[in-house]
């Protein structure tokens, strides 16, 4: 299937300039890894921002400068290590993945939990990117026919799908395929075909899902 829906140049040019956070950055990375038009349209924008450093003036630095670096660094990475999930509950092993379906390279070294259900024909794998470990990133496993509950957003729902393909309501999203919402976007996503949908998710805020035992269950599962 062609890849038909991308994430914007707005989003490349963050993941380029290192802006991204986390979540969102594992799913750009993930989705220029597999889709050629997104991958060269990165390096493009990496190249024009090399050039761009190398235009700008000289700065002197301050004499305290590598100093105060090297405490930055050590304090982001007592921080990260401070909110990290316990290895125990997040082991270091692959769920198990559809036979002939391809594991992303950038998910390579992030470690995740083993499937657990969530609901008929769902389940839910609870990943901590390398870069991250506080960061909302999860797979999505949902059955031929199935449907995540009807639901919008508090904040940003980022999607990119893995294998299989959903359609929304609004369109059609098969492999490869990159998905934002908000809270304008309403909709309730439902697997096509005669496979499992396999979707690697990242949320800035919640879902905001329209019943009360899936606002329950999404509460539990962090979503």
């Amino acid at each position: 299937m062609t890849i038909r829906h991308h994430p914007g140049d707005e989003v490349l040019l963050e993941l380029a300039a290192g802006r991204l956070s986390a979540g969102p950055a594992l799913l750009a990375s993930v989705h220029a890894e597999r889709c050629p038009r997104c991958r060269e349209r990165l390096r493009a924008l990496e190249a024009a921002g090399g050039v761009l450093m190398e235009s700008l003036p000289a700065q002197a630095l301050r004499p305290d400068a590598l100093a105060r670096t090297l405490e930055a660094v050590d304090a982001l990475k007592a921080s990260r290590e401070s909110s990290a999930l316990p290895v125990a509950a997040v082991p270091s092993a692959r769920p198990s993945w559809p036979e002939g379906a391809p594991w992303p390279q950038a998910l390579e070294g992030c470690r995740f939990t083993p499937w657990k259900w969530i609901g008929p024909g769902m389940s839910w794998s609870r990943m901590a990117p390398q870069c991250d470990a506080a960061a909302n990133v999860f797979l999505l496993r949902i059955a031929p026919g199935r449907s995540l509950p009807a639901h919008t957003h508090k904040g940003l729902e980022w999607t990119q799908v893995l294998h299989g393909a959903f359609h929304d309501g609004h369109d059609l999203f098969g492999p490869g395929d990159f998905d934002s919402a908000d809270g304008d976007v309403h909709h309730q996503p439902v697997v096509q075909g005669q496979s499992d949908c396999i979707c690697l998710a990242a949320v800035d805020g919640r879902l905001l899902f329209d019943g009360r035992l899936a606002r329950l269950v999404g509460a539990l599962a962090g979503m």
